[in-house]
């Protein structure tokens, strides 16, 4: 079994139009489990700026450092989320190490089977699920625009997930009423491990440790971090097998959090974008020049009750 890493493609251009129209009318015009930490320290809004994650779609991954919380999204990536599912409910991913961890980059880990990259789980390869369909179900809150080939596409967040995706104005004129979308690869992304082959993901996955425009369309992204963000940096530095004496650091356990014990299972709330506190807290990021940061350097508030 060939090493599942990083295959540099041609990035897709089909996405590419104009991004002036703004999707959202308020768009950019002592336990672990229990203090795993907030994304954006210090940020106060009510109860009802809050959405609370779903613990059907919440992965918990306890490390020594702390449990890093995953939002799932299944309607974004259906395949790869139901497969992270059955292997974290399986007890795969348990005691599973992060083989290949480069700094300023990502985590990877997954293999359960060998440890080092080359391996696999016995459920079948996924097919790619690079892109998506956004329809009028999935509301798309706009912050900026950023450039891509020729043009421009426009960026901001899906639930917590930071996302580009053509105007919502233009499902009219397509036969599902729906446009295409992409999911981006910044610091906190959670996207699927593979070979040169598109279609050959199957238990390896790596964590985001800061952006890399390079693999967006080009990776299966299936989560986003929502708790435990601090904890993205601290695996240790290496590659099993490149590094005589190293020992990385381990997953000791995955879980979906609706499996959890209810005195365990952590209640995980992000800002809502559409939501006049989400504003409030945007016009905080501005640059001294009044333009927005990099959609990769916004990162939603979050809080664990």
């Amino acid at each position: 079994m060939s090493h599942r890493t990083f295959w540099a493609l041609a990035l897709s251009t089909a996405f590419v139009g104009n991004a002036c129209a703004a999707e959202n009318s308020d768009a950019a015009s002592s336990d672990a489990r229990a203090t795993a930490g907030t994304a954006t320290a210090g940020f106060d809004a009510p109860d009802e700026a809050w959405r609370t994650v779903d613990p059907e779609n919440l992965l918990i991954i306890d490390t020594k450092y702390g449990d890093i919380g995953v939002e799932l999204y299944p309607e974004i990536a259906p395949k790869h989320v139901a497969q992270v599912k059955a292997l974290a409910r399986d007890g795969f991913y348990d005691d599973v190490v992060f083989h290949r961890v480069i700094d300023g980059f990502m985590n990877q880990t997954g293999d359960g089977s060998n440890g080092d990259g080359t391996g696999d789980s016995d459920m079948p390869d996924i097919e790619a699920e690079f892109t998506f369909r956004r329809g009028a179900d999935m509301p798309f809150t706009l912050v900026t625009a950023k450039k891509m080939g020729q043009g421009e596409i426009g960026v901001g967040f899906y639930k917590s997930l930071p996302i580009a995706s053509q105007p919502t104005s233009q499902a009219m004129f397509t036969k599902d009423n729906k446009v295409d979308a992409f999911a981006l690869h910044c610091k906190g992304v959670t996207s699927m491990a593979r070979t040169n082959d598109p279609n050959s993901a199957n238990s390896q996955f790596f964590l985001m440790r800061a952006q890399a425009e390079h693999l967006d369309t080009q990776y299966s992204i299936w989560g986003n971090t929502v708790m435990g963000y601090e904890f993205l940096d601290r695996p240790i530095v290496g590659v099993v097998g490149e590094i005589p004496g190293w020992i990385p650091d381990r997953m000791n356990e995955v879980d979906v959090a609706a499996d959890l014990p209810e005195a365990e299972r952590p209640t995980v709330q992000v800002l809502r974008t559409d939501h006049p506190a989400f504003q409030n807290w945007l016009k905080t990021r501005k640059n001294d020049d009044g333009s927005f940061p990099d959609i990769c350097n916004l990162e939603l508030p979050t809080r664990v009750r």
